[in-house]
Protein backbone atom coordinates (compact mmCIF):
# COMPACT_ATOMS: atom_id res chain seq x y z
CA UNK A 1 0.00 0.00 0.00
CA UNK A 2 1.29 3.68 -0.72
CA UNK A 3 0.28 6.39 1.15
CA UNK A 4 1.40 10.11 0.75
CA UNK A 5 0.67 13.90 0.32
CA UNK A 6 0.96 15.87 -2.84
CA UNK A 7 0.97 19.77 -3.03
CA UNK A 8 0.19 21.64 -6.37
CA UNK A 9 1.65 25.38 -5.98
CA UNK A 10 1.82 28.05 -9.15
CA UNK A 11 0.95 31.73 -9.76
CA UNK A 12 -2.48 32.03 -9.73
CA UNK A 13 -4.84 31.15 -12.68
CA UNK A 14 -2.40 28.54 -13.52
CA UNK A 15 -4.77 25.44 -13.41
CA UNK A 16 -4.60 24.07 -10.43
CA UNK A 17 -7.98 23.72 -9.09
CA UNK A 18 -8.51 22.54 -12.77
CA UNK A 19 -5.83 20.00 -11.72
CA UNK A 20 -7.19 18.45 -8.31
CA UNK A 21 -10.58 18.15 -9.86
CA UNK A 22 -9.03 16.21 -13.11
CA UNK A 23 -7.22 13.88 -10.69
CA UNK A 24 -9.88 13.38 -8.71
CA UNK A 25 -12.31 12.76 -10.94
CA UNK A 26 -14.64 14.89 -10.14
CA UNK A 27 -15.26 18.58 -8.51
CA UNK A 28 -14.28 19.39 -5.27
CA UNK A 29 -12.42 22.77 -6.21
CA UNK A 30 -14.12 25.82 -7.55
CA UNK A 31 -13.16 27.27 -10.80
CA UNK A 32 -13.04 30.43 -12.67
CA UNK A 33 -11.43 32.71 -15.18
CA UNK A 34 -10.84 35.06 -12.34
CA UNK A 35 -7.58 35.52 -10.55
CA UNK A 36 -6.95 34.40 -6.66
CA UNK A 37 -10.29 32.17 -7.02
CA UNK A 38 -9.24 29.38 -4.11
CA UNK A 39 -7.89 31.27 -1.04
CA UNK A 40 -7.76 27.68 1.23
CA UNK A 41 -5.77 24.82 0.96
CA UNK A 42 -8.16 22.12 -0.12
CA UNK A 43 -7.14 18.23 0.40
CA UNK A 44 -8.74 16.28 -2.03
CA UNK A 45 -8.54 12.31 -1.40
CA UNK A 46 -7.96 9.62 -3.80
CA UNK A 47 -8.46 6.35 -2.68
CA UNK A 48 -7.96 3.17 -5.11
CA UNK A 49 -6.82 -0.30 -4.66
CA UNK A 50 -3.21 -0.35 -3.89
CA UNK A 51 -2.57 3.48 -2.71
CA UNK A 52 -4.05 6.54 -1.21
CA UNK A 53 -2.85 10.06 -2.23
CA UNK A 54 -4.02 13.11 -0.62
CA UNK A 55 -3.56 15.96 -3.21
CA UNK A 56 -3.54 19.75 -1.75
CA UNK A 57 -5.11 22.63 -4.37
CA UNK A 58 -3.37 25.74 -2.67
CA UNK A 59 -4.16 29.65 -3.24
CA UNK A 60 -1.66 31.24 -6.15
CA UNK A 61 1.55 32.26 -4.82
CA UNK A 62 0.87 35.83 -4.28
CA UNK A 63 2.66 39.02 -2.51
CA UNK A 64 0.39 39.85 0.22
CA UNK A 65 -1.28 43.33 0.38
CA UNK A 66 -4.16 42.19 2.70
CA UNK A 67 -4.06 39.99 6.19
CA UNK A 68 -6.56 37.86 3.95
CA UNK A 69 -3.57 37.24 1.92
CA UNK A 70 -1.80 36.93 4.85
CA UNK A 71 -3.64 33.65 5.29
CA UNK A 72 -3.49 32.79 2.08
CA UNK A 73 -0.10 32.36 1.87
CA UNK A 74 0.21 30.28 5.07
CA UNK A 75 -1.78 28.07 3.30
CA UNK A 76 1.10 27.61 0.60
CA UNK A 77 3.34 27.38 3.50
CA UNK A 78 1.83 24.41 5.53
CA UNK A 79 1.71 22.50 2.21
CA UNK A 80 5.18 23.03 1.80
CA UNK A 81 5.82 21.31 4.75
CA UNK A 82 4.23 17.98 5.23
CA UNK A 83 4.38 17.66 1.11
CA UNK A 84 6.26 14.10 -0.29
CA UNK A 85 6.11 15.28 -3.76
CA UNK A 86 5.18 18.98 -4.84
CA UNK A 87 3.87 19.60 -8.23
CA UNK A 88 5.06 22.98 -9.67
CA UNK A 89 2.18 24.04 -12.00
CA UNK A 90 2.83 26.16 -15.14
CA UNK A 91 0.74 27.81 -17.87
CA UNK A 92 2.56 26.63 -20.80
CA UNK A 93 1.34 29.81 -22.31
CA UNK A 94 2.59 32.33 -19.29
CA UNK A 95 5.75 33.74 -18.56
CA UNK A 96 8.13 30.95 -17.46
CA UNK A 97 10.41 33.33 -15.92
CA UNK A 98 8.05 34.62 -13.07
CA UNK A 99 7.02 31.05 -12.21
CA UNK A 100 11.13 30.28 -12.52
CA UNK A 101 11.28 32.79 -9.47
CA UNK A 102 8.05 31.64 -7.46
CA UNK A 103 9.53 27.98 -7.47
CA UNK A 104 13.25 28.58 -6.79
CA UNK A 105 12.01 30.36 -3.72
CA UNK A 106 9.78 28.53 -2.23
CA UNK A 107 12.54 26.26 -0.11
CA UNK A 108 10.92 22.91 -1.20
CA UNK A 109 11.73 20.02 0.89
CA UNK A 110 10.05 17.69 -1.42
CA UNK A 111 11.10 16.25 -4.90
CA UNK A 112 8.82 18.26 -7.49
CA UNK A 113 7.50 17.74 -11.32
CA UNK A 114 7.09 20.70 -13.22
CA UNK A 115 4.01 20.61 -14.93
CA UNK A 116 2.95 22.52 -17.62
CA UNK A 117 -0.35 22.91 -18.19
CA UNK A 118 -2.79 24.29 -21.05
CA UNK A 119 -0.40 22.75 -23.34
CA UNK A 120 -3.27 22.78 -26.14
CA UNK A 121 -2.50 26.85 -25.77
CA UNK A 122 1.05 26.44 -27.02
CA UNK A 123 2.58 25.16 -30.46
CA UNK A 124 4.86 22.00 -30.01
CA UNK A 125 7.84 24.09 -30.66
CA UNK A 126 7.29 26.91 -27.70
CA UNK A 127 6.27 23.35 -25.58
CA UNK A 128 9.11 21.89 -26.33
CA UNK A 129 11.34 25.21 -25.02
CA UNK A 130 9.50 24.85 -22.23
CA UNK A 131 10.37 21.45 -21.66
CA UNK A 132 13.97 22.58 -21.70
CA UNK A 133 13.44 25.31 -19.55
CA UNK A 134 12.45 23.65 -16.84
CA UNK A 135 14.79 20.40 -17.14
CA UNK A 136 17.77 22.84 -16.26
CA UNK A 137 16.38 23.64 -12.89
CA UNK A 138 17.95 22.40 -9.56
CA UNK A 139 14.29 21.82 -8.18
CA UNK A 140 12.77 19.96 -11.00
CA UNK A 141 12.97 16.52 -10.76
CA UNK A 142 11.18 15.78 -14.01
CA UNK A 143 8.54 17.63 -16.46
CA UNK A 144 5.46 16.56 -17.44
CA UNK A 145 2.87 18.49 -19.94
CA UNK A 146 -0.89 18.15 -19.75
CA UNK A 147 -4.02 19.74 -20.36
CA UNK A 148 -6.02 19.77 -17.17
CA UNK A 149 -9.29 21.33 -18.49
CA UNK A 150 -9.12 18.45 -21.35
CA UNK A 151 -7.59 16.08 -19.08
CA UNK A 152 -5.16 15.10 -21.51
CA UNK A 153 -1.83 12.91 -19.61
CA UNK A 154 -4.10 13.13 -16.14
CA UNK A 155 -3.21 9.23 -16.07
CA UNK A 156 0.27 9.57 -17.16
CA UNK A 157 1.01 12.26 -14.46
CA UNK A 158 -0.96 10.42 -11.73
CA UNK A 159 1.27 7.35 -12.42
CA UNK A 160 4.18 9.36 -12.34
CA UNK A 161 3.25 10.43 -8.57
CA UNK A 162 2.91 7.09 -7.44
CA UNK A 163 6.35 6.82 -8.09
CA UNK A 164 7.36 9.23 -5.50
CA UNK A 165 4.37 7.62 -2.98
CA UNK A 166 6.17 6.12 -0.02
CA UNK A 167 4.79 2.60 1.72
CA UNK A 168 2.47 3.19 4.94
CA UNK A 169 -1.67 2.88 5.35
CA UNK A 170 -4.18 5.48 4.42
CA UNK A 171 -4.57 8.45 6.36
CA UNK A 172 -8.15 8.63 5.68
CA UNK A 173 -11.38 5.93 5.53
CA UNK A 174 -11.47 4.99 2.01
CA UNK A 175 -14.97 6.62 1.20
CA UNK A 176 -14.13 10.59 2.29
CA UNK A 177 -13.09 12.69 -0.27
CA UNK A 178 -11.86 15.80 1.83
CA UNK A 179 -11.17 16.42 5.09
CA UNK A 180 -13.70 19.98 5.03
CA UNK A 181 -16.67 20.49 6.34
CA UNK A 182 -20.02 20.41 4.28
CA UNK A 183 -20.62 24.49 4.93
CA UNK A 184 -17.15 25.33 3.93
CA UNK A 185 -18.49 23.65 0.29
CA UNK A 186 -21.45 25.19 0.58
CA UNK A 187 -19.78 28.43 0.87
CA UNK A 188 -17.35 27.90 -1.97
CA UNK A 189 -19.87 26.86 -4.31
CA UNK A 190 -21.84 30.29 -3.95
CA UNK A 191 -18.91 31.96 -4.32
CA UNK A 192 -18.02 30.36 -7.75
CA UNK A 193 -20.85 31.70 -8.89
CA UNK A 194 -20.34 35.40 -7.30
CA UNK A 195 -16.95 35.06 -9.37
CA UNK A 196 -19.39 34.54 -12.47
CA UNK A 197 -21.91 36.56 -12.13
CA UNK A 198 -20.03 39.64 -10.75
CA UNK A 199 -17.67 42.01 -12.46
CA UNK A 200 -14.31 43.88 -11.51
CA UNK A 201 -13.30 44.18 -7.35
CA UNK A 202 -17.16 42.77 -6.37
CA UNK A 203 -15.98 38.96 -5.71
CA UNK A 204 -12.30 39.84 -4.13
CA UNK A 205 -14.26 41.66 -1.57
CA UNK A 206 -16.64 39.49 -0.85
CA UNK A 207 -17.04 36.36 1.29
CA UNK A 208 -19.65 33.41 2.36
CA UNK A 209 -20.41 32.39 5.16
CA UNK A 210 -23.05 29.83 6.41
CA UNK A 211 -25.13 30.74 9.38
CA UNK A 212 -26.90 27.65 9.16
CA UNK A 213 -27.26 23.69 8.12
CA UNK A 214 -30.54 21.59 8.51
CA UNK A 215 -30.50 18.31 6.71
CA UNK A 216 -34.17 17.26 6.85
CA UNK A 217 -36.10 14.37 5.55
CA UNK A 218 -36.26 15.63 1.99
CA UNK A 219 -34.24 18.34 1.81
CA UNK A 220 -31.34 20.38 3.19
CA UNK A 221 -32.02 23.95 4.42
CA UNK A 222 -29.22 26.53 4.16
CA UNK A 223 -28.71 29.82 5.06
CA UNK A 224 -25.61 31.57 3.92
CA UNK A 225 -24.42 35.02 4.54
CA UNK A 226 -22.81 37.40 2.15
CA UNK A 227 -20.07 39.62 2.62
CA UNK A 228 -18.90 42.73 1.25
CA UNK A 229 -17.28 45.77 2.12
CA UNK A 230 -19.15 48.37 1.50
CA UNK A 231 -22.93 49.59 0.74
CA UNK A 232 -22.29 50.16 -2.89
CA UNK A 233 -21.36 46.27 -2.82
CA UNK A 234 -24.44 45.64 -1.37
CA UNK A 235 -26.37 47.17 -3.90
CA UNK A 236 -24.24 45.84 -6.68
CA UNK A 237 -24.75 42.06 -4.96
CA UNK A 238 -28.67 42.69 -4.83
CA UNK A 239 -29.06 44.33 -7.98
CA UNK A 240 -32.27 46.36 -9.49
CA UNK A 241 -35.19 45.05 -7.81
CA UNK A 242 -33.29 42.26 -5.91
CA UNK A 243 -32.88 40.24 -9.88
CA UNK A 244 -29.33 39.92 -9.08
CA UNK A 245 -29.36 37.95 -5.56
CA UNK A 246 -31.94 35.70 -7.25
CA UNK A 247 -30.33 34.87 -10.24
CA UNK A 248 -27.42 34.09 -7.87
CA UNK A 249 -29.36 32.31 -5.53
CA UNK A 250 -30.87 29.96 -8.14
CA UNK A 251 -27.61 29.18 -10.09
CA UNK A 252 -25.40 28.64 -6.21
CA UNK A 253 -28.40 26.34 -5.42
CA UNK A 254 -28.35 23.95 -8.68
CA UNK A 255 -24.70 23.42 -8.07
CA UNK A 256 -25.16 22.79 -4.37
CA UNK A 257 -27.93 20.20 -5.74
CA UNK A 258 -25.53 18.19 -8.00
CA UNK A 259 -22.84 18.18 -5.61
CA UNK A 260 -24.99 16.72 -2.67
CA UNK A 261 -27.32 14.69 -4.72
CA UNK A 262 -30.64 16.45 -3.32
CA UNK A 263 -32.81 19.56 -3.15
CA UNK A 264 -31.78 22.10 -1.35
CA UNK A 265 -33.67 25.23 0.02
CA UNK A 266 -31.09 28.03 -0.49
CA UNK A 267 -31.75 31.55 1.75
CA UNK A 268 -29.29 34.45 1.10
CA UNK A 269 -28.39 37.71 2.79
CA UNK A 270 -25.89 40.24 1.94
CA UNK A 271 -24.19 41.78 5.41
CA UNK A 272 -21.43 44.99 5.08
CA UNK A 273 -18.67 44.19 7.14
CA UNK A 274 -15.98 47.69 6.46
CA UNK A 275 -12.24 46.44 5.94
CA UNK A 276 -13.29 42.67 6.28
CA UNK A 277 -10.10 41.64 4.98
CA UNK A 278 -7.93 42.77 7.48
CA UNK A 279 -9.48 42.35 10.40
CA UNK A 280 -8.50 39.24 12.24
CA UNK A 281 -12.01 38.84 14.01
CA UNK A 282 -13.19 38.81 10.98
CA UNK A 283 -11.17 36.37 9.14
CA UNK A 284 -11.14 33.58 11.82
CA UNK A 285 -14.96 33.89 12.05
CA UNK A 286 -15.28 33.18 8.32
CA UNK A 287 -12.65 30.00 8.23
CA UNK A 288 -9.70 32.26 7.63
CA UNK A 289 -7.31 30.62 10.04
Amino acid sequence: MKAGFVSIFGKPNAGKSTLLNALLGEKLAIVSPKVQTTRHRIKGILTQPGYQVIFSDTPGIIEPKYKLHEKMMHAVKGSLEDADLALLLVAADDRLEESDEIFSSLRLKAPAIVVLNKIDAVSAASLEAAIRFFKEKDYCKEVMAISALHRQHIDELLNKVLEYMPEGEPFFEEDNISDLSTRFFVAELVRERIYTLYEQEIPYETTVLVASFEEKTTLTKIRAEIIVQRESQKAIILGEGGKMIKRLGTEARGAIEEFFGRKVFLELFVKVRPKWRDNENFLKEYGYQ
